[in-house]
């Protein structure tokens, strides 16, 4: 049906797919192929956000086809590891090319199965292929270094891959996540057994039979899925050298502590409730964008959003209208409508906790200024889809829960402040420590204000910008490790020394 559909005229293809797809294929990739999970266990149902259909089943992965996952892994591993930075570059290039020539069809799988726009999508899928390209051009350059030492000896050091990793992926960018994490690990030489969110299975695996035509050895990238269970049978394999988790505090906790048994490495990009202050001095409008980019991209479900919006008192009133005049014309519905900016929320639990913060958020006292309700697209066929208006949050202060607590759904939270000391010390007053914004036409105090943010990512005068060359990460309760540009590098590989004497041992002896 894809295929076909890529070559009609793109609002005919987007409009005509909502509601019609079912994925019948298995949904795990091993050696290569597609494939049934050997010790499958219960049945998962798939969704499609937008409908509320189910649209696949995926049966979770148990502890015989994990093995049978990673041992594939390990066998490519040994094939994959000998090649040179230049050949493995060659077929992450090749990889970037075939994402790119295939973007319509991978962006539209992922709004079926995600639910953000289509808009949104193409995005995501060109910062993938960017993503492998930027890694292709990383691989050929991997070096060690040489170390002249007395007497003519000297050393050296090798960077080498660490084995099979595991990748544990969220469902707010399948596709994207998968090749943050694959990326990097191909180019430096390791396998990678990736497990998507058991909401978002069926991107990824386009993705794992893409490295394949691309040329890597089968089995170097292969996909189980499941929930809980699968993954903790992944965290404890004895063969896995290292874990790269996106996602919650909670579950990121946990895959730390099975890590430690085994003493693993782990890379952890958990949650957050970032900072975004605007000064009065800003370019009012550029800070509306930027407020509105912070909050409602993926229907808000970003962990880097800035949800707690300071502003300084001066131009609330004038920022707040603003920002409230522009979410209220922000088109909610069909994601594949060329036209829709918001599509549908992940599931329909997760809509009922984004709604319960909401009304929690009344009784504390906070005023909806406008959306937060539940929204029925005319179209029949969207009827039990998972949608809401986006919502901003007025007369908020600073022990609301909707201020403490990551809700990872479109609501924004705005909070005045009347001095830079202030906002900076409300604004790291939090367990988490992912992203912050700043925007002021003040060049020298964004920077002072940047230094004092307690974040990984920070932006200035924009905000949820990820060029794939930066690297991404958190402080405190948002995690540890680096995805993205050179510093993922360190976390895909390790370093051995040699120590080569050229004269005689002399002993102490």
């Amino acid at each position: 049906l894809l295929p076909r559909l890529c070559a009609l005229p793109p609002s005919l293809a987007m409009s005509s797919v909502t509601g019609t797809i079912t994925v019948q294929q298995p949904l795990n990739y091993r050696a290569g192929v597609r494939v049934q999970p050997a010790d499958g266990g219960q049945a998962e149902e798939v969704y499609e956000p937008a409908t509320g259909r189910v649209i696949s089943k995926l049966l979770c992965s148990g502890e015989k086809e994990v093995d049978l996952a990673v041992q594939s892994a390990k066998a490519a591993f040994k094939i994959w590891s000998q090649m040179s930075g230049m050949e493995r570059s060659r077929v992450l290039l090749e990889a970037a090319r075939i994402i790119r020539e295939q973007r319509e069809e991978i962006a539209t799988l992922e709004t079926i199965n995600n639910g953000k726009s289509i808009f949104e999508a193409r995005v995501d899928i060109d910062i993938s292929w960017q993503c492998l390209e930027y890694y292709a051009g990383l691989a050929g350059s991997l070096a060690g270094e040489h170390i002249q030492l007395p007497g003519g000896s000297f050393g050296y050091t090798r960077r080498e891959p660490l084995g099979v990793c595991v990748g544990i992926g969220a469902w707010n960018y399948p596709f994207q996540i998968a090749c943050w994490k694959s990326a990097p690990a191909l180019a430096c030489g390791n396998a990678m057994v990736f497990k998507p969110s058991p909401f978002t299975p069926i991107s990824v695996v386009r993705l794992a039979e893409i490295f394949t035509e691309a040329g890597v050895p089968k089995g170097l990238f292969n996909v189980v899925q499941g929930g809980v269970a699968t993954g903790q049978f992944l965290c404890h394999h004895p063969d896995v050298a290292k874990i790269s988790f996106t996602g919650s505090v909670p579950t990121g906790i946990k895959i730390m502590e099975m890590a430690a048994k085994g003493i693993k490495p782990v890379t952890l990009e958990l949650g957050g409730k970032s900072p975004l202050i605007i000064f009065s001095d800003c370019a009012l409008e550029n800070a509306v964008n930027g407020a509105l980019m912070a909050n409602f991209l993926t229907q808000g479900e970003v962990c880097c959003n800035g949800t707690r919006v300071f502003v300084e008192r001066k131009i609330l009133d004038a920022f707040t209208k603003e920002v409230v005049k522009r979410t209220q014309k922000i088109k909610v519905g069909d994601p594949l409508l060329e036209d829709t900016r918001m599509g549908a929320l992940i599931n329909r639990p997760h809509l009922d906790r984004v709604q319960g913060f909401i009304k929690q958020a009344k009784e504390q006292g906070a005023e909806v200024l406008c959306g937060g309700d539940l929204y029925v697209p005319d179209d029949p066929k969207l009827k039990n889809g998972y949608y809401m208006r986006p919502c901003v949050l007025g007369n908020c202060t600073d022990d609301m829960t909707c201020v403490k607590e990551e809700i990872f759904g479109p609501v924004m939270s705005i909070l005045p402040f009347d001095t830079e000391e202030e906002a900076v010390e409300r604004a790291n007053n939090t367990k988490f420590g992912l992203a912050g914004g700043v925007f002021t036409r003040d060049i020298q105090k964004a920077h002072r204000v940047v230094a004092a943010l307690k974040a990984g990512m920070c932006f200035i005068n924009n905000y949820n910008i990820s060029p794939v060359e930066l690297p991404f990460g958190g402080y405190k309760a948002s995690g540890f490790g680096r995805e993205n540009g050179r510093a993922a590098i360190e976390y895909y590989s390790q370093l051995k020394t040699v120590c080569v004497e050229m004269g005689d041992v002399e002993s102490v002896f």
